[in-house]
């Protein structure tokens, strides 16, 4: 089958996420048929630098020989298995790796099939808890304005984005929402010296919220340091300590949402290190299984596991996935979790990032831009309004001239952003931050 019955095949049948009827119709997208290292091949053979991880996902690249291997190896053995009242070895090595990774280790180990299912599950767990100390009361959140949390009922809720979200508003359960910090664009007018002297104002609202209503608040859940389907909007790790400490004084759990940040983004294993905070329910995602298959985790301090138990009263968490802990998939992301480690893969993120911020610099004083900021291997160009085109229709047309020089991206608005896998090497980080400039003068 050629690309263009793969196309017509493609147009008559299958629901594309994220995707307008229109871009599907109109574009000669590529088919991807295989993929190796960074980049993504197409049924054309054309080759695509993969500079979003393939959704934030691909830390290790594309057909990692490690990971292809302990995929294929599983698979001979055992395809798959339940985790209620059974076990096996995969779930169980891989639930005490991940508890290892924490500063208190002390942690239980929930698994689901994707992110949403995560934030699903720590929602769940908070209210229970609540529920099981005999304070049902204390059943709401508090979640960050221009958050994304999945899109399932309840991640709709405390992650609500009306662009995606508005037909659901009436299903959805009311959330506080606090002010979201983000440092580059901060609306408190900032002194050139912000940096060394900020006071988080940003973070009042919050502290106001939780003054109020910590009576009936289960819990708080942010994405730590970096708002990503918001537009990548980063801010401070002193916001975020403000934030934990807040919650500490009222007595509320702090949920990380580390689905798109964890596993080495922003240069460190989790977001939240760089605040210094260790966070009550932790939801990861995506690189979880290097990106290769679904795979998510909600971690729990065993202070909150240990009110789930059903004698002298049954607080049993009846909630579950099929694939939950799926063998295949937890022997993959063990592979992963090797990988980071012998690898140094968190380190060479930290210094490829150092060298990706550096490159891109210089770009914030082009005309047009409105800001550059960027954490780890996460880098943002935020487009202003030029010459009579809006920032959202600069991006989309940067985005299409980028996909012609072979470069995949997918802009949120008027942000274009590069995420690109963690291994990516520094001469290719060079030459994408080369052709995101040539970008910039092309589609001015």
């Amino acid at each position: 089958m050629n690309t263009e019955n793969y196309r017509d095949l493609d147009r008559q049948h299958l629901w594309h996420p994220y995707s307008r009827h229109s871009a599907m119709r109109d574009t000669a997208f590529p088919v991807i048929v295989r993929g190796e290292g960074v980049y993504l091949f197409d049924s054309d053979g054309r080759r695509y630098l993969d500079a979003i991880s393939s959704w934030w996902a691909c830390n290790l690249g594309h057909s990692h020989p490690r990971l292809v291997k302990a995929m294929t190896s599983q698979a001979q053995c055992l395809q798959h298995s339940i985790l209620g009242n059974l076990s096996h070895p995969g779930a169980i090595e891989l639930a005490a790796r991940l508890a290892e990774l924490f500063p208190d280790r002390r942690r239980r180990v929930f698994f689901s099939g994707d992110g949403a299912s995560a934030v699903e599950a720590a929602l769940k767990i908070a209210v229970q808890y609540w529920y099981n100390r005999g304070r049902p009361e204390r059943r709401r959140f508090v979640s960050l304005g221009n958050a994304y949390h999945g899109d399932t009922l309840g991640a709709v809720s405390v992650g609500y984005v009306p662009e995606f979200h508005a037909p659901f508003q009436p299903l959805l359960f009311p959330v506080y929402r606090a002010e979201a910090p983000c440092c580059g664009t901060c609306a408190h007018n900032p002194p050139p010296s912000a940096v060394a002297d900020c006071v988080q104002e940003c973070v009042a609202p919050m502290a106001d919220i939780l003054e109020k209503n910590a009576a009936k608040i289960a819990a708080v859940i942010v994405e730590p340091i970096c708002q990503g389907a918001a537009g990548m909007r980063i801010y401070a790790p002193a916001c975020l300590a403000k934030m934990a400490a807040l919650c500490r004084k009222h007595d509320v759990l702090l949920i990380a949402d580390e689905i798109a940040m964890g596993f080495g983004r922003t240069g460190r294993m989790f977001a939240f290190e760089h605040a210094g905070i260790d966070p009550d329910i932790v939801c990861l995602g995506k690189g979880l299984a290097g990106g290769y298959l679904p795979m998510s985790a909600t971690i729990v301090r065993e202070a909150l596991y240990e009110t789930f138990t059903d004698q002298p009263a049954d607080h049993t968490f009846y909630h579950g996935h099929t694939f939950a802990g799926n063998p295949v998939t937890a022997a993959v992301a063990l592979e992963t979790l090797r990988i980071y480690e012998e690898d140094r893969i968190v380190e060479h993120a930290r210094k490829a990032g150092e060298r990706l911020q550096e490159a891109m610099a210089p770009i914030r004083g082009l005309s047009g831009v409105r800001d550059v900021r960027g954490l780890g291997l996460l880098a943002v160009v935020e487009l202003a309004e030029s010459k009579g085109q809006s920032g959202p229709a600069r991006a989309r047309r940067m985005a299409a001239w980028l996909l012609q020089q072979g470069i995949l991206i997918r802009p949120l608005g008027s942000v274009v952003y590069l995420m690109p896998p963690l291994i990516t090497p520094d001469p290719v980080l060079d030459q994408l931050v080369g052709q995101v400039r040539e970008a910039l003068a092309q589609c001015s």
